[in-house]
């Protein structure tokens, strides 16, 4: 049995690529049959199978450690070849879409994968390869000077995950120092972030020029491959969490202030939720791990199954270390069949919350892991978050494994903590819209106008005399606006969904989690609304969706005695 170190990466042979796979192309165009047809597609989604194993293998190899030099030069040549091979897959789906036996491959795929391509060859020509090349090199080059981060904090040098604790002191003084310190390096670096976003904006807005798209929004959703809705939708669901949450999370906020003794909640304070100091987890890494296999082999046999697998090959890279890329993600490898997390533990109740979120996405990978077309691997990004998130919440049972006598601070705060994250999901959004409406705005107007926003959204919100955030600075954080655009909603979309599953399970175990497996083991074999009805979930976007949900979660939150935690 393999494990992770012993996955082969060989350098794709691009040439012999695009022979082979233009040579199935032609036979599948030709064929006569529709079994032709089935065994060429086969054969394609072999070679992309193949090509996203090495993609995915440089990209894990690359962030555990950016200073690594041979990685760093097969990200350079991944950066370059991705839009090549991007324009393989458009070919490809053209003929799917012109296909004479259609019907027949509609009746054996589904009709999700002709969606899919409907949607992905509007958002390809041969004419973008240049300009896709430049915006890989510019998420690159994000991701470079985030990891690059050295900060000098209490006689150490330290990156930016590294500081998570100092962010979370009891001590006010420490706290304030902390963020300080923590946003003094993107201040220090405004005019690089700055240059490198508005280059993103200009690339990307000529690319859906050159796609004859009105703007990047419209590119944006068809390259997340969004088929149930769209923007006027998004932001009347936008509307509906201003209208009924935003007045929750600002009495949570006041809360938090009288329990931390605070007559105004300041910027630095936000991330202390109690006096006695936040819910952390009461063991190292290891610790951690021996108690989530414990979890998950209660939780299911096959949530049991997949953490063996998961452990067994070493398919987790977790601690925080010089040189690493920032935050955390979930990856899948295709030829190996094996879900990858990585992530950043940093001693805060983050490191049970990657176990659980992160594990989600992996666990509904390896449960869709059998499915032929790599388009059913695994949803849509929207859906993708429901598996991550309502994970969070059916693991709750646990979470006395890893915090003890701090479990119900732990639940208050990852409650309240979720509810408080929908209206800033909401405001990362509709910045983002508005940057792409307006996409000759300048730099200090894009700042200005987030700092609008947050007064919209998070109008409790107190910067005290942090110039560069008062600036509309805070955003440089928020890695997804520079490498995955418009990829945000979905958290919000997907946590409505969550909150969901977090009142079915309370109401009945059984039947949440048969519903939550079912739902991971379909992939992304269906859109993301038709996922939510098969689930028995209701419609986030629907008028009283989120009215409805946020009653129980309230009510259970009011419950809660918080000043005694």
């Amino acid at each position: 049995m393999k494990k992770f170190n012993e996955y082969e990466y060989i350098r794709p042979n691009i040439k012999k690529l695009e022979r082979e796979f233009i040579d199935y192309l032609e036979k599948f165009k030709e064929a006569e049959t529709v079994d032709i047809q089935n065994e060429m597609m086969k054969n394609i989604n072999n070679l992309r199978k193949n090509f996203e194993t090495m993609e995915n293998l440089v990209l894990i190899r690359h962030t555990i450690n950016l200073n690594d030099e041979y990685y760093e030069k097969e990200k350079e040549f991944m950066d370059e070849n991705s839009p090549v091979y991007t324009g393989l897959v458009s070919h490809y789906y053209k003929a799917l879409i012109n296909s004479k036996f259609k019907n027949e491959l509609k009746d054996q795929w589904g009709d999700q994968i002709f969606k899919i391509a409907e949607l992905k060859i509007k958002t390809f020509s041969e004419d973008i390869i240049e300009d896709l090349k430049k915006e890989n090199k510019l998420v690159s080059r994000y991701t470079k000077l985030r990891g690059s981060s050295k900060i000098n904090f209490e006689g150490e040098e330290r990156n930016l995950s590294e500081m998570g604790p100092f962010l979370q002191s009891k001590d006010r003084n420490i706290r304030k120092k902390a963020q300080v310190a923590y946003n003094n390096f993107f201040f220090e670096n405004e005019q690089e972030f700055d240059d490198i976003y508005d280059e993103m904006v200009k690339v990307r807005q000529k690319i859906a020029k050159k796609l004859e798209y009105n703007n990047f929004i419209e590119l944006a959703y068809d390259r997340h491959k969004r088929s149930d809705y769209n923007k006027d939708m998004v932001k009347q669901y936008r509307d509906q969490i201003k209208e009924e949450i935003v007045p929750i999370a600002n009495s949570l906020r006041k809360r938090q202030a009288e329990r931390l003794g605070i007559e105004n909640l300041k910027y630095y304070d936000e991330p202390l939720e109690f006096l006695s100091g936040n819910a952390t987890p009461k063991g190292d890494k290891n610790w951690m791990i021996q108690n989530a296999e414990k979890m998950y082999n209660e939780l299911s046999a096959e949530t049991g199954e997949f953490f063996k697998f998961m452990k067994q090959k070493n398919l987790m890279d977790l601690e925080a270390k010089k040189g690493k890329a920032g935050g955390g993600y979930c990856t899948f490898i295709d030829d190996y069949k094996s879900p990858f997390i990585f992530s950043n533990f940093n001693g805060t109740s983050d490191d049970v919350d990657v176990l659980t979120h992160e594990a989600g996405h992996a666990f509904q990978m390896y449960s869709s892991r059998d499915f032929e077309l790599p388009e059913y691997n695994f949803p849509t990004l929207d859906a993708c978050e429901i598996h991550s998130m309502s994970m969070e919440f059916l693991a709750w049972p646990w979470m006395d494994l890893f915090f003890k006598e701090d479990t119900l601070k732990y639940k208050f705060s990852h409650l309240s903590g979720t509810v408080l994250f929908l209206p800033y999901g909401a405001l990362v959004d509709e910045f983002q819209h508005f940057v792409f409406e307006n996409p000759e705005v300048s730099k200090i107007d894009r700042k200005r106008k987030w700092r609008e926003l947050e007064k919209k959204y998070l109008p409790n919100l107190n910067y005290e005399d942090n110039d560069f955030l008062e600036r509309g600075g805070f955003w440089f954080r928020q890695g997804h606006i520079f490498t995955d655009p418009f990829y945000y909603i979905d958290y919000t979309l997907a946590q409505v969904c969550a909150f969901q599953y977090w009142v079915k399970y309370r109401d009945n175990k059984e039947e949440a989690l048969e519903s939550y497996i079912k739902l991971c083991k379909m992939g992304g074999s269906k859109s993301f609304l038709e996922l939510v009805e098969f689930s028995g979930l209701k419609n986030p976007f629907n008028e009283g969706t989120i009215s409805e949900i946020s009653k129980p979660i309230k009510e259970w939150l009011e419950k809660i005695d918080d000043k005694k935690l």
